[in-house]
């Protein structure tokens, strides 16, 4: 892994334009680890292009840089292309699996379900965030963070550990989010309260319709809420303020697996999960044509959403408890 990130740091040093990509439907730690990456790329001389297929949800738009995000890649050359938190190549969107351009790929990433598809692929499964991967590179640079880039990385590392209260909270997200507190001088309260004493009225007159849904199974050690397409229109809102919701019925006690219907279509549903530990989640996921880490994860399945609950409630009860 030393070797990787050398090879990385050389290929940065030797770079001139570097573009920057993330996952479609980008979460915290894809746009902070994005913007981070970006930030310290440019702090070292680089030309620097962030392109997200999706936009950059609004709680994350007060990040430096996050204005400056392109929804259309620029059509020039670049040195470099680093693909950060995808799991599948496929999830960095259409416009860059077709994107030429490029010299080299760099593939950070902490999924257990990730593809080997870079030049150079940092991978760890052990890491809490994609943002403590970027850090890794940055300070094998010999980077000290400045505010922009410890800004946007702490955000990746404290929403991706949920607050530090997941499991994946180790001793290096706590060691490398202290440090970036310190090298950028940020005010952990003043992040936490944009982060979670900021949310718009919307969110919660969505989440007023989707709390009654909330359902138990398999005598109380799963437990589901769902959102429609009805619900976005009845409130005004959108799959983007979602984000956080299926952390309602994980936080049940005796529940074991959370697991939120996302309506996308008429027939079809982005299923998420969660898991307390008892079951890899990943691997639920991988058989809905999705992926991710062992306590969370999604895929996506279609029907109608009784016939997708049936659907999921049965791989679930056959998943190894």
């Amino acid at each position: 892994m030393k070797e990787t990130i050398q090879n990385i740091v050389e290929a940065i040093r030797q770079s001139r334009t570097v573009l920057v990509v993330s996952h479609e439907g980008p979460d915290g730690d894809a746009v902070g680890s994005s913007l981070g990456l970006a930030a310290f790329l440019r702090a070292a001389g680089k030309q620097a292009t962030v392109h997200l297929a999706d936009p950059v949800p609004e709680l994350y738009r007060f990040l430096p840089g996050a204005d400056q995000v392109v929804a259309t890649i620029p059509d020039q050359d670049y040195d470099l292309a680093f693909v950060l938190d995808v799991g599948e190549f496929r999830r960095a969107g259409k416009q860059f699996g077709s994107f030429k351009r490029i010299g080299r790929t760099i593939n950070l990433d902490h999924h257990l379900t990730c593809e080997n598809f870079g030049t150079y692929n940092l991978i760890d499964t052990a890491a809490a965030a994609t943002g403590l991967l970027v850090w890794r590179v940055a300070s094998a640079y010999g980077f000290t963070a400045d505010y922009d880039t410890a800004l946007c990385l702490y955000v990746a590392i404290l929403t991706d550990t949920g607050s530090f209260r997941y499991s994946n909270a180790n001793r290096e997200a706590f060691e490398v989010a202290g440090l970036l507190v310190e090298q950028g001088g940020l005010n952990a309260w003043s992040v936490s309260e944009k982060l979670f004493e900021s949310q718009p009225r919307k969110r919660l007159e969505l989440l007023s319709r989707v709390l009654p849904t909330l359902e138990f199974v398999r005598n109380g050690q799963v437990a589901s809420i769902a959102v429609t397409l009805d619900m976005y229109a009845a409130t005004g809102t959108d799959a983007e303020l979602t984000d956080g919701f299926v952390n309602y019925p994980r936080s049940v006690a005796g529940v074991e697996v959370a697991i939120l219907f996302r309506q996308l279509e008429e027939r079809r549903f982005k299923v998420g999960f969660r898991s307390k530990g008892t079951v890899n989640v990943a691997l639920l996921a991988q058989g809905f044509g999705g992926g991710g880490h062992h306590n969370a994860a999604g895929g996506t399945v279609d029907g109608t959403l009784e016939e997708v609950k049936q659907i999921v409630y049965g791989a679930v009860e056959e998943a190894r408890w």
